[in-house]
């Protein structure tokens, strides 16, 4: 929105300026050549591309100058400082210098080549009323003024931006410190009890429990995220979180505790952002533990859908949906802030004919 902005300014400058000196050399001209019009013209419009090209613009405006001071048009070179202008603010002083001197050089002899008939001292002094020494260092000290105000902008947002990069890299560490500090000990003695009672089992003879089984694997399970979670706290570079391609190990697992889980993928996968990858993993994995912990459920439906401007999730189950609270669950209450976090909708509700659905809509900027 503020590039078109910008160009649309950009063209009623260019616009104006030729109008502007059109009017003024219809109202001024007196034996001047048809020849000079179009060069009025043109030295107004070639204004339009001053930002992309400052350079080109300022060789354009200035021959165009000379061009019409040639045709007898006794017009101020008033392109040329808006060029001069653009220049000096894009960064180049010495080409905007050399320009400016060249011009002062040059416009005498285009004074004299036209159709007036002016002495050398007249042709002098009417070259300066056309170009000014004092609104050419005018237009080159705002564009330089403008320049450094901008390079001070700039400097001030890279500040910042580090500043905030810093933090969030301190409020990494203090996360992991804390997770490590309050989780660990105890997912370690669930995993340890849970390996010593099926190990006990089977050294008796016995066959463990399905539900112990199901600790055990939850146990390696959540010790291994566990430490992936503080590594990629510790070092998010390195340490990429999980995503869509980890989701048929979560199928998998779901599996082992007797759940019939079906994962179903649907449209071509093209290149996600990482948000995205990583809260559609979540999703997945947060839909299935409330079906394994709440849900009573026998069957599960994994259901991933790329499509051209979104990523859909659905997870179906066939159990006893949970009654509806006026508060939601943690696990629910974290799928939605990530939803919503990156301007998708999310849908968890109970459906009529039993069961329950998790759907997520995420929505994804494909790159050109």
């Amino acid at each position: 929105m503020r590039g078109g902005r910008i160009a649309v300014l950009d063209w009623v400058i260019a616009f104006g300026v030729a109008a502007a000196l059109l009017v003024t050399g219809i109202s001024e001209q007196h034996s001047a050549t048809p020849l000079g019009y179009p060069l009025l013209v043109a030295g107004g419009l070639a204004l339009v591309a001053r930002r992309r090209f400052p350079v080109t613009v300022l060789v354009a405006t200035g021959v165009s100058a000379l061009g019409y001071q040639a045709a007898g048009f006794d017009v101020p070179a008033v392109a040329f400082l808006f060029a001069v202008y653009a220049v000096v603010r894009a960064g180049h002083r010495l080409v905007a210098i050399a320009g400016s001197v060249l011009m002062l050089l040059a416009l005498p002899f285009a004074v004299l080549l036209s159709p007036l008939d002016l002495a050398v001292g007249e042709a002098f002094a009417r070259t300066r009323d056309v170009l000014q020494i004092a609104w050419l260092i005018a237009a080159g000290a705002a564009g330089e003024a403008l320049r450094q105000a901008e390079r001070r902008a700039d400097e001030a947002e890279r500040t910042r931006e580090e500043t905030a990069r810093r933090r969030a890299d301190e409020e990494r560490l203090h996360i992991a410190r804390e997770l490590h500090d309050s989780l660990t000990h105890q997912i370690s003695v669930i995993k340890v009890q849970a390996e010593a009672a099926v190990h006990l089992a089977q050294k008796r003879g016995e066959q463990p429990p399905e539900a112990l089984l199901a600790i055990r694997q939850a146990g390696r399970e959540a010790s291994r995220e566990l430490r992936a979670t503080l590594e990629a706290l510790r070092d998010d570079d390195k340490n990429p979180p999980r995503g869509l391609d980890h989701v048929p190990d979560l199928v998998s697992q779901a599996r082992t505790t007797g759940l019939d889980a079906e994962l179903t993928i649907e449209g071509r996968r093209g290149e996600l952002p990482s948000a995205v990858d990583r809260t559609a993993y979540r999703i997945v994995q947060e839909s299935l533990t409330n079906i394994a912990r709440h849900a009573s459920a026998t069957t599960a439906s994994v259901r991933i859908d790329y499509r051209p401007d979104a990523l859909v999730i659905r997870v179906d189950d066939d159990g006893t949906a949970a009654p509806k609270t006026s508060t939601p669950g943690v696990g629910l209450l974290g799928m939605r802030e990530r939803v919503t976090a990156l301007g998708g909708e999310l849908r968890a509700a109970p459906r009529d004919e039993g069961g329950f659905t998790v759907r997520a809509e995420l929505p994804v900027e494909r790159k050109p």
